[in-house]
């Protein structure tokens, strides 16, 4: 079949690779009918994390059609369209069965280089190295899944596959992300970021009843995205002084909730940012000074490793509350299909670039480089 691969720091090719095939009772192989580009997969492009090797797929948010399912797979049948979470959780050990789908002590074949990295095993997440479970991504012709009766969720009739697909990962994180910022009727958030994920998050957030909703960035077309299709107020922070400004907008106290959906900056090892071993995380350190006292901030960036100058005094001092989590998706899922089927939650205006599998590497610079007014690219092999 064919694949969008890593060759290389800054480098992909799309590549025949083996097909994917049943390994256990509980697996099924989805067809991919879209694939998604995402943040996350930028430091994997620019060569930042360890164990990714050349031919490895990338690609985590997919949504497809069943052609295969196991023996033990009961909730889903041959031809039935599914999204598929971007992470992978076994729904059984004592964490899944809490809800932290992300955190099952299962979903990673090689736990030891999870532990290694992060000091315990994770869930796993496609299109990731070994940390993340060394799953082949989505950005293919087909995929094996995992707990498939835990992780796939059949789509409804009346969504489309370019909104669905956004069920896979972006629209659970921005859920996940006013949900651990307690958001409440009232509040006032702030959110860094205005990709997919920070209007997601924008939109949970005056779901939940948010009085106000300030999302920041630099790039004016991604703002007037949020604004108009989110009904978040923009902030560009290249004008203005962006904690002064949202102390003025939040009564002088500052935002209730400040999220930040920035995460690392791709840049290979060796450059500004990167030559002492850590990253220099700007908007999180922002948010926190930003957030009023006893307020809650949300880390929702992806970050791989260690990070530099973090404001530690000031979350001791000011009282804060600092979460973050990668997407517990199958929680929510669920209840997104429902939102999108209603109609009460619309992304398909986050695909502003829909292109073949073939042009997956010109996909990933437009969206790498935020050109073209790309938010995200949607592939379609």
């Amino acid at each position: 079949m064919r694949a969008l691969c890593w060759e290389g720091t800054d480098a992909l090719a799309v590549r025949q690779v083996p097909d994917p095939e049943l390994r256990n009772a509980h697996d099924m192989i989805v067809r991919v009918r879209r694939s998604v580009t995402c943040g996350a997969d930028l430091p994997l492009l620019a060569g930042q994390v360890p164990h990714l090797a050349a031919g490895d797929v990338l690609g985590h948010e997919f949504l497809g059609e069943v052609v295969e399912v196991g023996p033990e797979v009961r909730r889903h049948r041959v031809a039935d369209r599914v999204v598929v979470c971007a992470g992978v959780a076994c729904g059984a050990c004592w964490f899944c069965r809490r809800g932290l789908f992300a955190c099952c002590d299962n979903g990673t074949p090689d736990g030891a280089a999870a532990e290694a990295a992060w000091g315990q095993p994770t869930g796993g997440c496609f299109g990731h190295p070994a940390p993340l479970g060394g799953f082949a991504g989505s950005h293919a012709e087909y995929v094996r899944v995992p707990y498939a009766d835990v992780g796939a969720f059949t789509v409804p009739e009346a969504v489309s596959d370019d909104r669905a697909v956004f069920a896979s990962d972006a629209a659970p994180t921005g859920w996940m992300g006013a949900e651990l910022g307690d958001v409440t009727p009232g509040d006032v958030v702030a959110v860094w970021g205005a990709g997919a994920v920070g209007q997601l998050t924008a939109g949970a957030a005056l779901a939940r009843g948010a009085e106000r909703v300030v999302i920041v960035d630099d790039h004016d077309d991604r703002l007037r995205m949020a604004e108009r299709h989110v009904g978040a107020e923009p902030l560009n922070y290249r004008y203005v002084d962006v904690p002064a400004e949202l102390r003025e907008r939040s009564g002088g106290r500052g935002p209730d909730v400040c999220v930040e959906a920035v995460g690392m900056p791709a840049e290979p090892p060796g450059l500004l940012g990167r030559r002492d071993g850590g990253e220099r995380p700007l908007a999180l350190r922002e948010a926190v000074h930003a957030c009023r006292k006893g307020g809650i901030v949300v880390v929702l960036g992806t970050w791989t490793g260690f990070v530099d100058t973090f404001p530690l005094g000031a979350v001791m001092n000011k009282g804060l509350t600092v979460r973050g989590a990668r997407q517990h998706g199958q929680r929510w899922i669920p209840t997104l299909l429902d939102r999108m089927a209603r109609d009460e939650l619309r992304t398909e205006h986050l695909a502003t670039h829909r292109l073949p599998l073939e042009r997956g590497p010109d996909g990933y610079t437009l969206f790498r480089d935020r050109a073209d007014g790309c938010v995200r690219a949607v592939f379609a092999p």
